[in-house]
């Protein structure tokens, strides 16, 4: 449909259009999207009833009959490249907590001898980055979490669970996830947490959302348990601060 020096701006379906930064995966493709994705929202044009990240577009879902698309797609080639390059004015960092190993990460034994590791040191360095989200997809909430060491990149499994618990934090070749609903998948499974992320009662009903950063920190069985039933009785807020790294 249109181009710019930056994106370019396609046809998605008869209610879609699709706006893409580039071929790549990176932190600064990403931010251009969600910049968008905020300016598109402050913006408040009619007919738009949904915009979704990924991470290298934009896809814009609209209602045909109360959509203006050509002066929508002009508008978008004015945004001015500071605005896309800059950072989010409200960046946040959730805290997870995560039980390592034992039955609620029965891959992480794997994951340490694909790398001549200790399981310790594999969860010491699961748990010192900073993530960002980059998308959420696959299931309700699933997040795409970028940023983990090379050192603990590890394959898929070669045959998928067909079950895998809400809560399983898993590696799956660069990328860590966490699974907010039982289903099947092929991720190493290191850990879980008892936190819930997917509530379609909540609003929002994901607890992580895309652009956010997301810290795990490892928590003893014990400590796993008494978090789960403060959860389940409405007592658990998370962690949440402000993300300062540029």
């Amino acid at each position: 449909m249109g181009d710019s020096s930056d994106f370019r701006v396609l046809q998605g379906g008869d209610n879609c259009i699709i706006i893409d930064f580039g071929e790549e995966i990176s932190m600064g493709l990403n931010r251009k999207v969600h910049n968008l994705k905020n300016w598109i929202s402050k913006k408040q044009y009619p007919g738009i009833i949904e915009t979704v990240p990924t991470y290298r577009s934009l896809a814009v879902y609209f209602d045909p009959d109360k959509f203006d698309l050509k002066y929508f797609s002009g508008d978008v080639q004015k945004v001015e490249p500071p605005i896309l390059d800059s950072f989010p004015p409200e960046r946040k960092i959730i805290h997870i907590p995560v039980s390592y190993g034992n039955h609620f990460g029965p891959d992480l034994t794997d994951v340490a001898e694909y790398h001549g590791l200790t399981m310790e040191k594999v969860i010491q360095i699961h748990s010192r980055p900073i993530y960002h989200c980059y998308m959420l997809g696959f299931t309700p909430g699933f997040a795409y979490l970028g940023g983990m060491d090379e050192r603990i990149a590890t394959p898929r499994l070669t045959e998928p669970r067909k079950a895998i618990p809400s809560g399983s934090v898993g590696i799956a070749g660069h990328q860590t996830g966490i699974y907010p609903i039982e289903s099947p998948g092929g991720w190493k499974i290191i850990g879980r947490t008892p936190l819930k992320l997917f509530d379609p009662s909540a609003d929002p009903p994901v607890m992580i959302l895309s652009g956010w950063g997301v810290r795990f920190y490892p928590v003893p069985t014990d400590k796993y348990e008494a978090i789960k039933e403060m959860v389940l009785s409405g007592r658990y807020e998370p962690e949440i601060t402000a993300r300062e790294d540029r």
